[in-house]
């Protein structure tokens, strides 16, 4: 085997390839055609002297080999943009790239309002932010996609550093003008008595809610389902008594427009839920990751 072949561009083919599950959605991905993908695999391969996938109808999966020359690939380009981060962090941070995943509550008003505080002071420095479900985030940390993932807890996560857990409260959210947008705090049987706006069943806020009403022997009455927490926010604040329910670091600036209200609940299921900020584990970031994470984390921490 040249040593030099895990460096060239068939390593950055094969890994998109993995990432994709296809041959056809990696070349769409690279913006070249499926016929130079497959050459470039065909050659580690070959090279390798060992079959990299296991080939199936649906899509390629990498068999164990190809999972060793993964978990290798990766560890190279994290290595590559730490040493280019390090060589950045001599001039200050004038420069570097952060990639975010989040879910969806966090990307759409809190972590771009952060984002544009923290390019404030450190211009240079640019940005992807991606809209994940929750349970895609380890992955895309683990696969080198991502260099931070904002989230909601779930169950441990194999290789993930958790940077920060904090609370983040389940809160009903109802325009200003509705009957219950006086009271300080509210519980669930309080608000089943009035049409809900629910996200689908395998969100955090569902269950949560559901496991709480079992338990209660509460029945609710869904007025609007939607997979886009911030269309139920929209419909609870157009009146009409309806109510939605999300964490208040979500909707801190509709919060300020006086339209509408997000009130506490007693009930504890809606007070288990907490936000994580989650890393690689074993992994230095580049400064510029580095840094966003500490100003992230301190942000969270400022706002309880």
């Amino acid at each position: 085997m040249s040593l030099h072949t895990l460096q060239e561009s068939a390593v950055r083919y094969f890994l998109e390839v993995v990432r994709t599950g296809s041959v056809k959605d990696a070349a769409l991905k690279l913006n070249v055609a499926p016929s130079a993908v497959s050459r470039q695999v065909a050659r580690l391969e070959r090279e390798l002297d060992t079959l990299l996938f296991d080939r199936h109808a649906r899509g390629m999966v990498p068999n164990a080999a190809g999972e060793l020359l993964a978990a290798h690939a990766k560890r190279v380009q994290q290595d590559i943009e730490r040493v280019a981060g390090e060589i950045q962090g001599l001039r200050g941070l004038r420069s570097g790239r952060v990639r975010v995943a989040s879910t969806e509550g966090f990307a759409f008003d809190f972590l771009p309002t952060l984002i544009s505080r923290f390019r404030a002071k450190h211009e240079g420095i640019r940005f992807h932010l991606e809209v994940c479900p929750p349970h895609e985030i380890p992955g895309r940390i683990r696969d080198g996609e991502a260099d931070v993932g904002i989230t909601l807890s779930a169950v441990p996560e194999p290789g993930i550093r958790i940077e920060l857990r904090h609370p983040s409260p389940i809160l009903a959210v109802m325009a200003s003008d509705h009957p219950l947008a006086g009271q300080r705090q509210l519980s669930l049987r309080q608000v089943a008595a009035y049409p809900l706006g629910l996200p689908p069943r395998d969100s955090s806020i569902r269950q949560l809610l559901d496991i709480s009403c079992s338990r209660q022997g509460l029945q609710y009455v869904q007025a609007m389902s939607s997979n886009h927490a911030n269309a139920l926010v929209s419909f609870a604040a157009a009146g009409g008594g309806t109510i939605a329910f999300y964490g208040e670091l979500s909707i801190r600036t509709q919060l300020k427009s006086k339209a509408l209200v997000a009130i506490p609940l007693k009930d504890r299921e809606m007070n288990e839920r907490h936000l994580e900020v989650e890393t690689l584990a074993g992994r230095s970031l580049p400064d510029a990751g580095k840094a966003f994470v500490r100003f992230l984390t301190d942000a969270i921490k400022a706002s309880a």
